[in-house]
């Protein structure tokens, strides 16, 4: 489909309808702290939500700190 100079954005793409259109949606999100991790999917099979990598993560530290000496 061939856009005329005057087109701004093809008829199919209406945005109209979508309400949570903005900039910066997530700005104040991400000003607060973010920490995005991108696990394999080998591991993500495991875990099934934030809560289970967390509890998993205190175990290893707790397990890590017993066994290490501390300096």
């Amino acid at each position: 489909m061939k856009m005329s100079k005057d087109d701004n954005m093809r008829k199919e793409y209406d945005f109209s309808e979508i309400k949570s259109l903005g900039r910066g949606k997530y700005a104040l999100k991400y000003k607060n702290g973010t920490n995005i991790i991108h696990l394999d999917s080998d591991v993500a099979e495991v875990f099934s939500d934030d809560k289970s990598v967390n509890d998993a993560l205190r175990s290893l530290i707790n397990i890590a700190k017993n066994k290490v000496p501390s300096k």
